[in-house]
């Protein structure tokens, strides 16, 4: 019982990061096909005008190594100050019922995004760190279980306008990274 619910509150938490990140990279992918956006003088204002054009709503499918399917929508807006994009999900299939938060911010000492995940399956929030590699947005983070450390890291690409993929992997201990979930969003 205990190792499944492990399992349901680290699927919960991968659907999430996974999904936020591959909306993200849509998002900055598309708006870079348009022209420019001055940026603001603040800190942080061109890195996050990267992340606005995941604004919107987005119907998703998460696929499983099982090949079980849960569907949702996604919706994202910005944050106080344009400073931050909140977002909000559920999605449900034989996988769970999974409904969710995520706030997503530029770190200027890090030079790099974050990402807060708060979900219905895990008390606390996931924190992830991120940054685009070429036209890839990849999220990594780490979760402290019994006895073991899982790594995680999200991998996010536009495969066509309004249309990206996202994988979400994992590592336990010194075993291969695995696959955990495949997202495919569209947005509406």
């Amino acid at each position: 019982m205990l190792m499944e619910n492990r399992k349901r509150v680290l699927s919960a938490m991968f659907a999430v990061a996974m999904l936020a990140t591959a909306i993200t990279i849509a998002a900055w992918q598309e708006k870079s096909a348009e022209k420019p956006a001055v940026a603001a003088a603040k800190p942080g204002a061109a890195e996050m005008e990267r992340l606005k054009f995941y604004l919107g709503e987005w119907d998703y499918t998460e696929t499983y190594p099982n090949e079980e399917k849960n569907t949702g929508v996604y919706t994202s807006k910005l944050g106080p100050g344009g400073n931050s994009l909140i977002n909000t999900f559920h999605s449900q299939g034989p996988v769970g019922d999974f409904e969710g938060l995520l706030v997503m911010t530029w770190d200027p000492k890090e030079k790099m995004y974050k990402e807060y995940v708060f979900g219905n399956d895990f008390p606390g929030a996931l924190v992830e760190t991120g940054q685009f590699e070429g036209d890839t947005l990849v999220y990594r983070s780490e979760i402290a279980t019994q006895g073991a450390t899982i790594k995680l890291r999200n991998v996010t690409r536009l495969t066509a306008p309004g249309k990206l993929e996202s994988e979400q992997y994992m590592v336990m201990k010194d075993a291969p990274e695995k696959l955990f979930v495949h997202v495919e969003a569209k947005k509406r």
